[in-house]
């Protein structure tokens, strides 16, 4: 809708006309068309890992430059000096936004093993107190999901986090009572998650939080960097030296400090399978320029 807004907008103003031009369609159709017509010298790509990975292969026939930001399964890092409460509830937070159908969402949250169980009180009372309905309903904090194969594709994870042993702290897999119809999902939370259970390891896209133990900060931040992707993270500690330094060794593309306000003027982008390129700020726009040297 707001790529709509925007066409209207621009419409409105004084663009010399094909400038820019909104094309409608399906990926398989009007996307494959774009990324591999050798008259566009580039693609930037916004979605899931499978689908940048055909743009890649499309786009590779005419070597044109492609911007990917595609999928994330990010870490964050609750450290042993750090506010817990605080913590917890910013992570859950962040991890629920927009039902949890954020690319950046900090899905799996690593605490302390011996601070493991207060978490999960902390998360569960959270994540309890999240209202599910109608989203333009200003009470409610969750609305449903984009379709119902998505609903069902995050249910069957939860299903799936379940079968594998991890614990279930709240949520499930069953309909919220009172939503059985609409694309709506419990918001939930796994405790005891291993790092190679595949909700620790796959993004859900939905919200669907795993808290991971762990043992001491350099297994945190392994933990943290056993993945395929790359995309965002974040850490928590008392001591913003020590967190910057675990965050300069977690392989992603942008970390919250201590939640740390989003700035649109930073460049966004990941590592690994989330992507190449970066948005935003000074970076983002050079993404869409290419050099040319003059020899006089």
């Amino acid at each position: 809708l707001t790529s709509f807004i925007l066409a209207e907008i621009i419409d409105e103003s004084d663009l010399p006309k094909g400038v820019f031009n909104l094309v409608n369609g399906t990926g398989p159709i009007v996307g494959e068309a774009i990324a591999s017509h050798p008259d566009v010298d580039m693609v930037s790509f916004t979605g899931s890992t499978r689908a940048g990975r055909r743009v890649s292969e499309l786009a590779a026939e005419t070597i044109k430059r492609v911007a990917l930001e595609l999928g994330g399964k990010s870490a964050n890092i609750i450290l042993d000096d750090a506010d817990l409460a605080k913590a917890v509830k910013g992570g859950v937070n962040n991890s629920y936004f927009n039902c949890g159908q954020t690319c950046s969402a900090h899905t799996r949250m690593l605490v302390p093993k011996d601070k493991h169980d207060e978490a999960c009180a902390i998360a569960k009372e959270v994540a309890e107190s999240f209202t599910q309905g109608d989203p333009f309903d200003e009470s409610n904090m969750l609305g449903p999901l984009i379709s119902d194969v998505q609903r069902d594709r995050v249910r069957g994870y939860i299903q799936k986090g379940i079968d594998e042993g991890a614990t279930l702290i709240t949520g499930g897999a069953e309909p919220p009572e009172g939503l059985e119809k609409g694309y709506y999902v419990r918001p939930t939370v796994f405790g005891n998650v291993s790092n190679d259970m595949t909700i620790a390891q796959e993004e859900i896209f939905g919200p669907v939080l795993s808290i991971i133990p762990y043992e001491d900060e350099e297994d945190a931040i392994r933990i943290a960097n056993d993945s395929v992707y790359g995309l965002a993270g974040g850490v928590w500690s008392a001591d913003e030296d020590r967190a910057k330094r675990v965050a300069k060794r977690m392989r992603t593309g942008q970390v919250d400090i201590n939640g740390g306000a989003y700035n649109p003027l930073a460049p966004f982008g990941g590592y690994k399978q989330s992507g190449n390129g970066r948005e935003m700020g000074k970076y983002g726009l050079e993404e869409f320029l290419i050099v040319k040297s003059l020899q006089l």
